[in-house]
C-alpha cells in the first residue's frame, strides 16, 4: 500500500482456533484486515493513517483460516541451556550465574551438540570431568537433560509488559509469571 507512513508497534497474530502463530507489525495486520484474511479483536492505541483514510491500530488479530504449523521449537543456545537447567551445576547442584557448558559424551568422542547431550556445569566440576563420560568420572546428574518445550509465554512474554491486552490470548503468562 504505497502512502503509508511507518508504522510502530507489535500485533499479536492468532490462528483460526485462537491458538497465538507470531507477531507482525501493524502495517501487515492492517493488510490482513482488509484483505479480509482476520479480523480485529483487540485494539491498541494510535492509529495507522494514509493521505485518506484513518484505522485504530490493531493489537491482536485472528485468522479467518486455520493455518497449520509444525510446532515452534526452543533454540538451543548457552542461555537456553542454563535456563533450562535453572542455573544449577548438574553435577554437584551449585546454584550460580558462572557456568559452562558440559558434553556428557564429549565431542571428540563422537558427542553431539544436542539438548541430551549439554547440561549446565560449574567450572571446577567440568573441569573434573575432563574429557570422561559421566560414567567414567563417576560424577551422576541431578537431572536427566531434555529439550524444553516452547509454551506461549516463551515466544511470546517478551511483548507481554508493552501489550498487556495480549495477556488473555496467552494461557500460560498468568502461571509464569507468578512462578
Amino acid at each position: 500500500m504505497p502512502g503509508w507512513g511507518s508504522t510502530v508497534g507489535a500485533v499479536l497474530v492468532l490462528n483460526q482456533n485462537y491458538e497465538p502463530l507470531n507477531v507482525c507489525n501493524a502495517r501487515r495486520a492492517l493488510v490482513l484486515v482488509q484483505g479480509g484474511k482476520a479480523e480485529v479483536l483487540e485494539h491498541g492505541r494510535g492509529e495507522l493513517r494514509s493521505t485518506t483514510i484513518s484505522f485504530r491500530r490493531p493489537s491482536v488479530i485472528r485468522l479467518v483460516y486455520l493455518i497449520k504449523r509444525p510446532r515452534p521449537r526452543v533454540r538451543l543456545t548457552r542461555r537456553e541451556i542454563f535456563i533450562r537447567d535453572q542455573f544449577v551445576c548438574q553435577y554437584c547442584g551449585l546454584k550460580t550465574k558462572d557456568l559452562t557448558i558440559d558434553h556428557l559424551m564429549p565431542r571428540h568422542r563422537g558427542g553431539r551438540h544436542t539438548w541430551d547431550n549439554l547440561v549446565s556445569a560449574c567450572r571446577s566440576c567440568n573441569h573434573k570431568k575432563g574429557g570422561k563420560t559421566v560414567e567414567e568420572a563417576r560424577m551422576p546428574l541431578r537431572h536427566a537433560p531434555i529439550e524444553p518445550k516452547a509454551n506461549s509465554y516463551y515466544l511470546f512474554g517478551q511483548y507481554l509488559d508493552v501489550y498487556s491486552e495480549w495477556g488473555k490470548f496467552i494461557p500460560e503468562w498468568e502461571r509464569e509469571r507468578v512462578s
